[in-house]
């Protein structure tokens, strides 16, 4: 068993700071799978464990070129990551109508099962970028075989990859996705025999049921009221219809996991959603979920960052009425700039995460890759990439209590939640990149217990907070500073 630095004290002070001694690691990996929600003070719907602790999640995408390898997965965890979104392909999972492909559904178990050892949660990602392959969608998105484009021309821009939804064999093909009957059909199959595979993972927190929706456009595609309105009738319309087939056909083989919706792109541009309420089948409580993405359009086409121009917080106001309305919990499954080092670029990761901490339950940054720029989060070495630092910062990933927040420093965080009264506390995640000689602990109320687990050997360090006697409402605070050598 590796052994690590760990501390235990009673708190017997308003403040204590906690130094770090040798002691033997807990062993095997947390559940932290959400079973239920709650409604947080602030009005959102928290995921919350099997103790009623609100959960809080954070992570990565992983490779949509199917190029991921449990490796990956082993490293995510060690940068004290608790969630994976996992882009896979119907085109690559069933390349024939009819029969799962064996080889690419052993890929996809592989990882699963690591995930399952590590501890992880994985969202199963149905990733689609310009409907599939007939129209140079790699291996992602919709089968040859499910493509409909009634012999309509399709011109690739490669300036613009986006500027192919709305060529006329794209527009076509989703229409007929939508609207036949037998696509419909076979659509749902494969939802339905995929989540049979797929069930009984402990990691398999559920599915985003598809990538970047899109549809018809009927008229210019640069007049923003022609998209807006496209995209509000798609919504309650079409799209709306199809995750009605698509929850009912994972059901039909899984009630445990969760299934996240997505509305259109135009959320980026602070455009709220048309989407209805969605209805679960499931036994008991509804496992349904919001997962938007959270990006800027200028930055997407290469522009550095403008702090000034609004674009934080009228996401912020766009995102959170549908699922305040209809109570469902927020996971950002896409963000992050294509380049983090650019100056506006590195203040945007920044308001990013600060404004995701104020309205969803959890995110997974784009991507996990190692590189200069193209959206990969780690350097060449294998270090976060400059600029998507606060990514890579101290968080709460368990908490018995309300009103939660993480407020962010250069040299650590301090996380402040209000107690419940049980005697149940927290449990905050200290990544090795920000703190990579360990970390100076200081928790508050007195009498809090306090156990620290110091990150070390590359792997994350925990912080796990009892309160024993603590009144409900007691403001809890827990200060993180980064070690000097």
């Amino acid at each position: 068993m590796r052994l690590r630095r760990t501390a235990v004290a009673l708190l017997l002070a308003a403040t204590a700071v906690l130094t770090a001694v040798p002691a033997s690691a807990h062993d095997g990996p947390p559940d932290r799978f959400p079973t239920g929600t709650a409604t947080a003070a602030d009005g959102r719907t928290a995921l919350t464990d099997a103790q009623g602790r609100r959960l809080l999640l954070r992570g990565f995408n992983l490779d949509k070129y199917a190029e991921a390898t449990p490796a990956d997965l082993d490293s995510v965890a060690a940068q004290g990551f608790t969630l994976v979104r996992l882009p896979v392909s119907w085109t690559r999972l069933e390349p024939r109508r009819g029969r799962l492909d064996p080889t690419e559904l052993h890929r996809v178990q592989r990882l699963l099962d690591r995930a399952d050892r590590l501890g992880l949660l994985v969202l199963v990602d149905l990733h689609q970028d310009v409907y599939g392959p007939a129209f140079g969608g790699g291996t992602n998105g919709v089968p040859v075989w499910a493509t409909r484009d009634d012999g309509l021309p399709f011109t690739p821009d490669p300036d613009d990859w986006f500027a192919g939804y709305f060529q006329p064999a794209v527009q076509a093909a989703f229409r007929h996705l939508y609207d036949d009957p037998d696509l419909r059909a076979w659509q749902a199959d494969f939802y339905t025999r995929l989540a049979r595979e797929l069930r009984g993972h402990r990691s398999l927190l559920g599915y985003d049921l598809f990538n970047e929706p899109f549809g018809p456009v009927d008229g210019d595609p640069s007049d923003p009221a022609v998209l807006a309105a496209a995209a509000s009738a798609l919504e309650q319309g079409r799209l709306a219809d199809m995750y009605r087939r698509l929850i009912a056909a994972v059901r039909r083989a899984d009630s445990r996991a969760w299934l996240f919706v997505e509305p259109t792109v135009l959320v980026g541009q602070g455009v709220p959603t048309s989407l209805p309420g969605f209805a679960d089948p499931r036994p008991g409580a509804a496992r349904l979920g919001y997962a938007p993405h959270f990006y800027d359009t200028a930055v997407e086409g290469g522009a550095d960052w403008n702090p000034a121009d609004g674009f934080v917080e009228r996401y912020t106001a766009a995102i959170t009425g549908y699922p305040a309305a209809h109570r469902l919990p927020v996971l950002v499954g896409e963000w992050g700039p294509p380049d983090s080092r650019t100056p506006g670029n590195t203040e945007l990761v920044r308001r990013q995460t600060a404004a995701m901490d104020g309205f969803a339950e959890g995110w997974t940054m784009w991507y996990w890759c190692r590189g200069n720029g193209g959206y990969c989060a780690l350097d060449p070495a294998g270090r976060p990439a400059p600029g998507d630092e606060p990514a890579f910062g101290p968080y709460p990933v368990a908490v018995a209590g309300t009103d939660v927040r993480t407020d962010a420093r250069a040299d650590g965080a301090t996380v402040r939640w209000r107690a419940d009264g049980t005697g149940r506390g927290g449990e905050l995640l200290l990544p090795p990149a920000a703190f990579p000689h360990g970390a100076r602990v200081a928790v508050s109320p007195a009498g809090a217990r306090v156990e620290v687990d110091q990150p070390t050997g590359g792997r994350a360090g925990t912080v796990r907070v009892r309160l024993p006697h603590t009144r409900r409402g007691t403001t809890v605070t827990v200060t993180l500073t980064a070690a000097r050598p």
